[in-house]
């Protein structure tokens, strides 16, 4: 199966949804007949999804006002967390009925993703029932949220490569208090390349996945969704 791929560079999170929420709505009319995966990452953002609310920030608004930091609401699973540079981001919009996983199935295909990256760089890293996503020990390496819309998944995972982890001492990760985050680069002797890690988890999508990521521009992803039928 030929899925879509784009490599958005640094992108900021509300564009970044909103081309999640346009894409999802031209894959569900027919304008897109093919599902999309996106690589990115952001500005340093706080986002709360469903269940989050500010009881797990452990900062104050207007703190992350005068740094310029976002705090929003999103709707996708999951409590609070931090996004910011060096952090890979994969959204995946996904019809999931044409994949034959459920939702669950879904879900550890993209810890499995990250579990098999960051193995290519010697970091042995476990699934934790505490809360989906993957995990060094009782750090934190890599998280998980998603939507389902109609019927096709966005959002997805964020790995951590080497972002500025005092960042994440703002919030109680995925509102779980007494946890640590940790990054890749903690781990490895050399510091992992951002490039080399895309490429990795490239690589592991496409077998996960059982699907061939065809590159296309972030104009002609737009592109799909102002058309007309």
């Amino acid at each position: 199966m030929i899925c879509l791929f784009a490599d958005l560079s640094v992108i900021p999170y509300e564009t970044a949804r909103q081309l999640q929420i346009q894409l999802v709505a031209a894959r569900h009319d027919g304008r897109l007949n093919r599902d999309v995966v996106l690589f990115l990452e952001h500005p340093p953002v706080l986002t709360m999804g469903r269940r989050g609310g500010c009881k797990n920030l452990t900062v104050s608004e207007s703190f992350l006002d005068g740094l310029g930091v976002k705090l929003l609401h999103v709707e996708r699973g999951g409590d609070i967390t931090y996004h910011g540079p060096n952090q890979l981001i994969a959204y995946a919009i996904i019809k999931i009925q044409n994949t034959g996983m459920g939702i669950v199935d879904f879900v550890e295909s993209l810890e499995e993703v990250m579990l098999q990256t960051v193995a290519d760089w010697g970091i042995k890293a476990n699934r934790n029932p505490l809360n989906h996503g993957i995990w060094v020990g009782d750090n934190k390496l890599g998280s998980i949220g998603i939507a389902v819309r109609r019927g096709i998944t966005f959002h997805g995972l964020a790995l951590n490569v080497n972002p500025e982890m005092s960042h994440f001492d703002w919030i109680n990760p995925c509102g779980l208090k007494g946890i640590k985050m940790t990054s890749m680069a903690a781990h490895t002797k050399t510091r992992p390349s951002m490039a080399e890690v895309k490429k990795g988890m490239r690589r592991h999508w496409e077998k996960i996945f059982n699907v061939s990521l065809n590159d296309i521009s972030h104009k002609a992803l737009i592109n799909y969704t102002t058309a007309q039928l």
